[in-house]
């Protein structure tokens, strides 16, 4: 299975409405999202939910690279005939999100990342995300079907150098809204800084609560992400926001 997989999701909205498609983070499920799905098709959206390759009722696969994830998503879209789409990924879906972003700038109008995992620009062996496994251990509801072998080569992957991914990140076009949980994250902040400098049109904001915001802080997760996505314009400038209680924005 070295090329796309067919991805288990479901969709729901209406379906001539702009397309939203949630990412989920590695070791969970499509599922994670149920809580802020609702509010999107609410604010008038078409949803589109997936269980990344590995996990859930998706297909299993001999390897997993982060670069498979991408291709995954593309494949996804083009079945749907979705040209253009809202990418809003969670750690390792934020991840084939902004992989996504990369490789077909003009097919994302706007992008959220959710703590994504930002590798080093050269290998180190030193990165945090080491401790992603041990978490996951710890916290995913053991009901959450994944392919252990998907999650730890991600782990694997990313703690080496990715000297392309940084230095393709200003190809991102899409208004980026990057989202950081702060000190009490795995994810250092300071790198996510780094991040959101790389990207043209990107407005950081800390919800400090940790890794998974938008299940340990749903109500802040749901008003800063809707926010934005309303006051995002489409000539590629993010328009001004307030955060949401609990948020922080970075100036």
């Amino acid at each position: 299975m070295d090329g796309p997989v067919q991805l288990h999701h479901r969709v729901e909205g209406p379906p001539d409405a702009p397309a939203v498609v949630l990412l989920h983070g590695g070791g969970s499920r499509g599922a994670t999202w149920d809580l802020f799905t609702p509010a999107l098709v609410a604010a008038g959206h078409r949803v589109v939910v997936p269980d990344l390759r590995g996990h859930a009722g998706s297909p299993r696969s001999r390897s997993y690279t982060l670069e498979h994830h991408r291709d995954d998503v593309l494949a996804l879209l083009d079945r749907l005939g979705l040209d253009a789409v809202t990418l809003v990924g969670h750690s390792l879906g934020g991840y084939a999100a902004s992989l996504v972003a990369q490789e077909q700038p003009a097919r994302v109008t706007r992008l959220v990342l959710e703590d994504p995992p930002a590798p080093p620009r050269h290998s180190e062996g030193r990165l945090s995300l080491g401790r992603l496994l041990l978490l996951s251990i710890g916290t995913v509801d053991p009901r959450r079907r994944y392919d252990r072998l998907a999650l730890t080569s991600a782990i694997a992957q990313l703690r080496q150098g990715h000297p392309g991914w940084w230095d393709a990140l200003p190809r991102i076009t899409a208004p980026t809204l990057l989202l950081s949980g702060g000190p009490a994250s795995h994810i250092a902040p300071a790198r996510l800084a780094e991040v959101a400098a790389g990207i043209p049109h990107c407005e950081l904001v800390t919800v400090p609560v940790g890794h998974r915001i938008h299940s340990t802080a749903p109500d802040a997760f749901r008003e800063t992400v809707l926010r934005f996505l309303g006051d995002a314009v489409r000539d590629g400038t993010p328009a001004p926001t307030s955060p949401a209680e609990g948020a922080v924005r970075e100036e």
